[in-house]
């Protein structure tokens, strides 16, 4: 059935209004248009003043930090993140550092313990520079030579300046360094190193890809690094080639502890502050609440 027309609805498809025809917000908005063709301001922003309003700053609102590049993958070099004795030196000027004499070690070992801080170890490709170490000295009942010369031990009775090198637990290797005239019996364990280069070989070795203190923080952990095994013990260190100790720069502080797993000592000895550290270093094994400012 066909619908009639309904004579009361507009035809405006038929035929186009005037404006005056148009409702009220249509000719508003028509008006906006032909202003803002015309150059005029009309009732809205032009595009000019949207933009410069779209690039002022929002107050209140929260933005998110712009985060730092990437750093470049490591490469045989590495820069430690804290340098409280100085960047250390380029695989190349390390030639600036010579090899300790054997008279610098026939000390006593307390005395070479702290002299050892800054000190750079140099196995072919990998330097490692000495941020930690413990001292062991004659009669100290946490002291290797406590048990006399034996197989193991006859090292740690050699000349200063010799390698003594044992397995701890049968796991770890752990790098000491003979201090005082032979058959004193003393020795300095290198307790934990900064690397400096070879960081590839290093963490080949290590089997960890970290460039954190983690790497070298901890006496194993150095015997590891450095590829050692007892074949190294009674190693001169002062010598050309193999394993190496050079000169290196003295730091600006010392921390001082008690030594770190000697509960079976006597308690003299477990309490003695016979553990030094390169203050502001991170490259410092556990624990480090033990450790401390000289005098404080």
């Amino acid at each position: 059935m066909r619908v009639p027309p309904n004579k009361n609805i507009p035809k405006t498809c038929s035929r186009s209004l005037s404006p005056s025809q148009l409702p009220m917000k249509t000719r508003a908005a028509a008006a906006n248009r032909n202003a803002r063709r015309r150059g005029g301001p009309g009732n809205s922003p032009s595009r000019a003043s949207d933009r410069a309003e779209s690039l002022k700053p929002r107050t209140g609102r929260r933005t998110r930090p712009i985060a730092a590049p990437k750093a470049a993958s490591p490469g045989s070099q590495l820069q430690l993140p804290q340098r409280p004795i100085g960047a250390p030196p380029s695989s190349s000027s390390l030639d600036q550092f010579k090899i300790l004499s054997r008279e610098f070690f026939q000390i006593d070992a307390l005395d070479l313990a702290p002299r050892l801080l800054g000190k750079f170890l140099r196995r072919d490709d990998v330097v490692l520079q000495i941020t930690e170490v413990e001292a062991y000295r004659p009669n100290d009942s946490a002291c290797h030579g406590r048990f006399g010369i034996t197989a193991r031990t006859a090292p740690v009775f050699g000349p200063g300046g010799h390698a003594y090198v044992y397995r701890c637990y049968g796991l770890h290797t752990m790098l000491n360094v003979v201090a005082d005239k032979e058959g004193v019996g003393a020795a300095v364990l290198i307790r934990s190193c900064a690397p400096v280069s070879g960081l590839e070989t290093i963490q080949k070795r290590r089997s960890q890809e970290t460039e954190k203190p983690v790497l070298l923080a901890g006496p194993g952990k150095v015997g590891q690094a450095l590829g050692l095994s007892t074949d190294w013990s009674s190693h001169p260190l002062y010598t050309p080639g193999g394993l190496e100790i050079l000169d290196g720069p003295k730091p600006e502080n010392i921390l001082i502890g008690p030594r770190v797993g000697i509960e079976y000592a006597l308690p003299d000895d477990v309490n003695a502050l016979w553990r030094f550290a390169i203050a502001g270093s991170a490259w410092v094994s556990s624990p480090r609440n033990t450790l401390r400012l000289p005098g404080l």
